[in-house]
């Protein structure tokens, strides 16, 4: 059994950085160090938690990722020319070291490759959890840090097979026939209903995928994936997904808890490591202009560029392979685990405030910005609307039919995710793409003359900072915003809001729809 300690150390630690302003992943991460120096809990069993972690966050982007999305030079080639610049810097850096560390032994070029390739990647686990917490999954930059990371991991992936020392078995071409198996899976899917089974189909699928390309020879992350994607866009796809989540972020907490058992290098490799986690800061600045030079909008690139602000977990993979194979010294492994969670640290605060930063710094950023930009980044018209909707789920849906009955013509839906907002358009619906926390946007939208703001998005912090921008952009009509929780309503009510409280309406709501059908 998990040490009981470590799980309550976690959760302190971790409530204290969230007290902090923090995400809790600085906890996490914090108990993870202290852990390993204090010996306590079983090392073992906290990679195999990771690893299921790990599993089920690659099977969760795959039930979400759009492979349309992937085939975008904003992705492929982005990710493409970043390694090109990323590795040979890093590698240079590395060998010239020794002229800077007094006392450190010269890096071989070989060696120097080796780990500036294991050092090109950025953390997927880091970017998604950040996403969650604030809400953007389906905004556009969510899904082009995704893409790129994929990319990344299927750079990785490829790496440690052609690597291995088992070269993939000949069995593995039978998978070329997987596309096969989606009407299977997606019929069992259908039939598991809404409740356990649907979770228990979830994991039988991850763990089943995992462990079958670990039998062939191949990275277990990476059937996950293949096997999410291959129940992407299903009835039920959506449904399963929201299942997964929670449970995919607890077994998540076990991977930041792993980077501590890495141990300390010594004093010497931790001044190499806090070299390293410095040398980060370059590649935010190498994203935003290959990201400008794709036709971005300057708070896309940067709002992605900073999502991959920090090394990456499939680095460790690789070096501890290296280190397998004799290619690496050990010191190294634990060298990178330090940099890696120095780079979390650093990136943690400038995600964390990304909205505010872009705000002071977006007129001399837009400056950079291409004159043509990608059809999803151009303005757009909100009309002569008096009611703008800002979330086209099943809520913001709900509300545009309701309003349509009694101001007919006067509503109009904003969107983030881009085929949502094309699919309500093709149904006679009013809907645009767009992002209610971007500042840009909102900018454009001539505010003053909207009658009423709803904001029915997913995440309550989301809420709360698309209220902030409105207010600071001293908008004077009316704002309502879902919550679900009372405090949550008593937050948005302090902030002069007019608030619908799912959960203790849902009854009133409920009442209210069947005596109107028996009248």
């Amino acid at each position: 059994m998990i040490e009981p300690l470590l799980v309550a150390m976690a959760f302190l630690v971790g409530l204290l950085f969230r007290r902090m302003g923090t995400p809790p992943l600085l906890g996490y991460l914090v108990t993870g160090f202290i852990a390993g120096a204090m010996e306590l809990g079983d090392a073992a069993q906290i990679n195999e938690l990771a690893e299921l972690g790990i599993v089920l966050l690659l099977f969760t982007i795959g039930l979400k990722l759009n492979l349309r999305e992937l085939a975008a030079p904003q992705v492929w080639a982005v990710a493409g020319l970043h390694t090109a610049i990323v590795v040979p810097l890093t590698a240079i850096v590395l060998m010239l070291l020794h002229l800077i560390i007094p006392g450190l032994a010269e890096v071989e070029p070989t060696l120097a490759w080796t780990l500036a390739f294991a050092l090109s990647f950025s953390s997927t686990v880091f970017a998604v959890k950040i996403f969650d917490e604030r809400g953007e999954g389906a905004a556009l930059h969510a899904k082009i840090a995704i893409g790129i990371l994929i990319v990344q991991d299927i750079m990785a992936v490829t790496y440690l097979v052609t690597t291995s020392e088992h070269p993939p078995s000949p069995w593995a071409l039978a998978l070329i026939g997987l596309p096969l198996l989606r009407p299977v899976l997606v019929m069992l899917m259908r039939q598991a209903g809404h409740g356990e089974l649907l979770v228990l189909f979830g994991f039988s699928v991850a763990l089943g995928s995992a462990a079958l390309f670990e039998f062939l020879h191949l990275k277990a992350g990476l059937g996950a994936l293949i096997f999410g994607v291959l129940l992407s866009n299903a009835t039920k796809s959506n449904e399963l997904y929201k299942n997964l989540i929670n449970f995919k972020d607890i077994f998540l907490t076990a991977f930041f808890l792993s980077v501590g058992y890495y141990g300390l290098p010594s004093g010497q490799m931790v001044l190499v490591a806090v070299l390293l986690a410095l040398l980060i800061f370059l590649r935010p600045l190498i994203y935003f202009g290959l990201l400008l030079v794709f036709r971005l909008r300057a708070r896309t690139a940067m709002l992605t560029g900073l999502s991959l602000f920090n090394y990456s977990e499939f680095g460790l993979i690789v070096a501890a392979l290296a280190v397998q194979a004799g290619a690496l010294p050990a010191q190294w492994l634990t060298t990178l685990a330090v940099a890696m969670a120095l780079s979390l640290f650093i990136a943690v605060p400038f995600n964390t405030h990304i909205h505010s930063l872009y705000a002071r710094l977006a007129p001399r950023l837009q400056r950079l910005e291409r004159r043509e930009l990608l059809v999803h980044e151009r303005g757009v018209d909100l009309g002569e609307a008096e009611f703008v909707i800002f979330g086209m789920g099943r809520i913001g849906f709900g509300a545009y039919s309701y309003l349509s009955e009694h101001f007919p013509g006067k509503i109009v839906g904003v969107e983030e995710n881009p085929e949502k907002a094309a699919k309500h358009e093709a149904n006679g619906l009013r809907c645009v793409f767009g992002d209610a926390s971007d500042r840009d946007f909102l900018e454009r939208a001539q505010l003053h003359r909207r009658r009423m703001l709803l904001v029915s998005l997913t995440n309550h912090l989301e809420n709360i900072e698309v209220v902030r921008l409105l207010q600071q952009l001293n908008y004077q009509g009316h704002i309502a915003v879902v919550s679900r929780f009372p405090d949550q309503a008593a937050e948005l009510e302090a902030m002069g809001c007019i608030t619908f409280n799912l959960y203790a309406e849902a009854g009133h709501g409920f009442a209210e729809r069947a005596m109107e059908e028996i009248a």
